[in-house]
């Protein structure tokens, strides 16, 4: 369903469960949308689900006039998670949402989060940007040429793109493709990559990144990273650059996954996150 938040309208899905197990909140990443989680609602049992579009993405509003900020993004994040009044929840997220998650984290440090974190699990994401190895597309995106990349995206070059960060023994699909294709150029999303990809230059720009990174370190609850090893973009080289920054991390590697595992292998990635969202965990 759409709901108004900010003067825009979001979609939100959400799934009722049993009021003794904490909320799962779930953030998608770039350029996708909330479809990526879709099998959270047939392989979680159990837990109360809530799983929206970022402003811009999928189906929600994409305004062309928009600075897309994490900061804006975590604001849509706590609007959402007020339905539960104040409950723990579990934060899982993955690529942009990981972003995104680090500015909730740090906001919870500043004591001005609108509600309580139980623990975060943080699939894979340029935490560290300096040290991701990004697509050519995404560093023409990031440039000056960035309106004329976005302009000119089309089928062929998304295909292209996106099929690079799947793991060999998992390929992108037909039918995925099809699917996020779709939700991209849903009122002409994908015309305005350019202006969508622009938190990679917050993630490297002091006082912002020093504040995320310093979430990271310092947010006091449980964190937990999940690391699928054939990442092209998030690599191994990223993950030591998160464990410095956090060495207590508890650390689930996910061998022969890409940087979507949730899209290739979504039994092995529901179970780490069924395990994480335990009551009794850690």
């Amino acid at each position: 369903m759409l709901e108004t938040i900010g003067g825009h309208r979001i979609f939100v899905r959400e799934r009722d469960g049993d009021p003794d197990l904490p909320p799962v909140l779930f953030l998608h990443g770039y350029p996708s949308s909330s479809y990526d989680w879709r099998d959270a609602f047939d392989l979680i049992d159990g837990h109360r689900l809530l799983v929206f579009d970022f402003l811009g993405y999928g189906l929600s509003d994409k305004p062309r006039n928009q600075l897309y900020s994490l900061r804006i993004q975590a604001d849509i994040a706590e609007q959402v998670a007020r339905r539960y009044a104040g409950e723990p929840l579990v934060m899982v997220s993955h690529d942009m949402g990981s972003s995104v998650a680090t500015e909730l984290l740090a906001r919870d440090l500043d004591g001005t989060l609108s509600f309580p974190l139980k623990s975060a699990l943080l699939f894979n994401a340029s935490l560290v940007r300096e040290q991701a190895s990004l697509l050519l597309g995404q560093k023409l995106l990031l440039s000056r040429l960035g309106p004329l990349v976005a302009r000119l995206t089309n089928t062929t070059s998304f295909r292209h793109s996106f099929s690079r960060i799947f793991s060999p023994s998992h390929p992108l699909t037909a039918d995925e493709l099809a699917d996020q294709w779709s939700l991209l150029t849903y009122n002409d999303g994908h015309r305005m990559l350019d202006k969508l990809i622009h938190y990679n230059h917050e993630r490297v720009t002091p006082p912002t990144s020093d504040r995320w990174h310093n979430a990271l370190r310092a947010w006091p609850g449980h964190l937990e990273l999940a690391w699928a090893t054939q990442d092209p973009i998030c690599t191994e080289a990223v993950l030591q650059a998160v464990l410095t920054l956090r060495p207590t991390a508890t650390l689930t590697r996910l061998p022969n996954l890409g940087h979507y595992p949730h899209l290739e292998d979504p039994n092995r990635t529901y179970t780490l996150i069924q395990r994480h969202a335990a009551p009794e965990y850690p």
